[in-house]
């Protein structure tokens, strides 16, 4: 797993899921806690960076009024209008303080909806820099993270879901896609597994 063939790509690390106050955080806090996500993710860029593993950030962000979206949400979309969550210049819509982008971070525009490659140009930029290996971590587990897991294998890409950069809204939501599903799209390694096999090809 060359580093420089690496995508690491963060799905919705926003404040209205990770941070206290977010309109959606009280749904996740418990998985968060549980896998540790927000700290193993922080370290797990920090050093990724180093090693020059691309880092991209996938946030999803909506104008006033959710004029993007049809007049009548349903499902996980629906949840999104109910809260308010993820509107454009709001604090909760905004990437959190401890994965602000740095210098050389790709931030990927336009995701409208659950699968971080649909209404992006994430393709594009990870074919553009010769990628090869894409682990995906972020929110949440059996929704976004596991729609776009599913669109990169079928894209071509070596995909990992990081099991402890990950979180959703109950044990068992977060759990049953890394003994399941994910499985069958992509090799389901912990943070530390990764930056191990990272690590070892660099050296």
């Amino acid at each position: 797993m060359n580093p420089m063939r690496t995508a690491l790509v963060l799905i919705e690390f926003q404040n209205d899921f990770v941070s206290e106050g977010g309109a959606l955080h009280a749904g996740v806090a418990a998985v968060m806690k549980q896998t540790n996500m927000l700290a193993n993710t922080i370290e797990l860029v920090k050093r990724a960076r180093a090693m020059g593993v691309a880092i991209m950030h996938a946030p999803i962000t909506f104008a006033p009024g959710y004029i993007e979206l049809t007049e009548r949400p349903y499902g996980i979309l629906k949840g999104v209008v109910d809260n308010q969550a993820f509107l454009e210049d709001t604090w909760g819509g905004a990437i959190c303080d401890q994965l602000t982008p740095q210098e050389g971070d790709i931030i990927i525009a336009g995701k409208r909806g659950l699968d971080c490659f649909w209404s992006t140009n994430l393709d594009f930029i990870l074919r553009s820099k010769g990628i090869e290996h894409v682990a995906v971590g972020g929110l949440l587990t059996n929704c976004c993270v596991e729609s776009t897991v599913r669109s990169a294998y079928e894209k071509g890409y070596q995909v990992i879901s990081l099991s402890d950069c990950t979180a959703a809204t109950s044990e068992i939501e977060q759990s049953y896609p890394f003994e399941k599903d994910l499985l069958m799209f992509s090799r389901a390694l912990s943070s530390h597994q990764l930056l191990a096999e990272l690590d070892s090809a660099a050296g």
